[in-house]
């Protein structure tokens, strides 16, 4: 059942059949949100300060955590560490992080680099490394204190329905708890289920799928430099190899292989594997002494068709699913989570308490969301394609766009502010704080 237990019904509370014939009232929550991972946690913990009566449905058992907070490395960018922390995440967080202060690009075979310094821009560092399992004992943490958010786990999303035509109609939500099948109603249903939502599908949302040809491979790695709060990124036509600064004196390394090598290099062993890795990236972390346990993700795009429907909407990767070149993903998907904070935030000062899935509002997230969402897309998937395409023929065209990267005010001001997290309309959180 659900934990904690749920509140008393409200008065406009439903009645449903359980499976041996008794019934009872079906709990309305403002905001039901299917998905407990990065996104998911965090909107509940921001919705919950506000008042905000938040139901979340995760996967995972009491005590566990789901599968993406493992030993991979998140990349914050400015804006997500101001919303994070405001939020009393990043306070929650025990292992130490490490400070991105300057970014540096390069592609295999042709001249020229990207080199992006954070001082030289008004800033101390374009964000923090976090190692995801940290960062999901943290939101544990966070969300326990809350007690506005009502938790039905393990619990699986099956279906939902509205009642067409109705402004005053909610969100009806069929889950299975336990093996037990379980009703709600949501004033608005949330879909922050991942690249293979449920909640997408059964709002009917189609999506486009873009197959990289690619795997990463992700561990931690010890060179024989401390890292100095640089991140490079090494493109190639096999995919990106990135080294991220942890605060543990260790890289986070992501090496990106062809799909069809990927089962030979997962058959390397620890020796072999570094060797393959240096020779691609190269040297300019060091040597490369020891690594981790490896883990590996395929590399597709998922973008969906539209981002809300009835009383309905999508964040994090059941709204989009980019390439991890540039680490845009998380910090993408905790921009929409922010957005439809503020609008919820708005339309009770306006008013309209507790309306959360008027059309005025999905609209207005729709809107919002529009060109931070179209321009960070197409800055990961751009540089994924061109990064990776071998052709004799594009190096020259690369090699002046590194240098127009590195020199041009203009194109470093673009990067720089993608860097930080600020394109489009920026959440209030997200904000620089006074």
């Amino acid at each position: 059942m659900a934990s904690p237990t749920p509140a008393p019904p409200q008065p406009d509370s439903a009645r449903t059949t359980t499976p041996d014939g008794a019934t009872r009232d079906a709990r309305t929550h403002d905001v039901l949100i299917v998905g407990g991972g990065l996104v998911g946690s965090s909107l509940a913990i921001a919705l919950a300060r506000i008042g905000v009566d938040v139901g979340l449905v995760e996967a995972t058992a009491p005590g566990s955590l789901p599968p993406v907070f493992d030993q991979r490395n998140l990349s914050f960018a400015e804006a997500s560490v101001h919303a994070l922390t405001a939020l009393g995440v990043m306070q929650k967080l025990r292992a130490p992080t490490g400070a991105i202060r300057r970014i540096h690009v390069s592609r295999q075979g042709d001249f020229g680099r990207v080199l992006l310094e954070a001082g030289r821009h008004g800033r101390e560092e374009f964000g923090r490394v976090v190692v995801a399992r940290d960062f999901g004992e943290a939101l544990e943490a966070r969300v326990a204190e809350l007690p506005g958010i009502v938790r039905y786990r393990p619990a699986r999303f099956e279906a939902t329905s509205v009642e067409p035509g109705s402004e005053a109609s909610l969100r009806e939500v069929q889950l299975s708890e336990g093996g037990n099948p379980l009703h709600l109603r949501a004033r608005l249903l949330v879909g922050a289920d991942g690249a293979d939502s449920g909640v997408r599908r059964a709002l009917g949302i189609g999506h486009a799928r873009h197959e990289y040809g690619q795997v990463l491979f992700v561990c931690r790695l010890r060179t024989d430099r401390q890292p100095e709060g640089t991140a490079f990124e090494r493109l190639g036509p096999g995919g990106p190899t990135a080294l991220l600064p942890r605060g543990d004196r260790h890289y986070g390394l992501v090496l990106g292989v062809p799909a069809d090598e990927a089962a030979p290099v997962s058959a390397l062993d620890d020796a072999a594997f570094l060797a393959r890795a240096q020779a691609t990236f190269g040297w300019r972390a060091g040597r490369f002494l020891e690594c981790g346990p490896r883990s590996l993700y395929p590399a597709v795009k998922v973008e969906a068709e539209a981002l809300a429907s009835e009383r309905a909407v999508l964040v994090g990767n059941a709204a989009q699913a980019i390439h991890p070149l540039g680490a845009q993903g998380f910090n993408l998907g905790l921009r929409d989570a922010m957005t439809l904070v503020d609008l919820i935030e708005s339309t009770r000062r306006d008013g309209a308490e507790g309306d959360f899935g008027h059309a005025n509002l999905l609209q207005a997230y729709v809107a919002r969301r529009r060109e931070d969402r179209a321009a960070t897309i197409a800055f990961s998937d751009g540089l994924a394609r061109v990064g990776a395409n071998g052709s004799s023929f594009l190096a020259p065209l690369r090699s002046v766009g590194l240098f127009a990267a590195d020199r041009l005010p203009s194109v470093q001001a673009g990067l720089v502010g993608g860097a930080l997290g600020y394109r489009g309309d920026v959440p209030r959180l997200c904000r620089r704080p006074a």
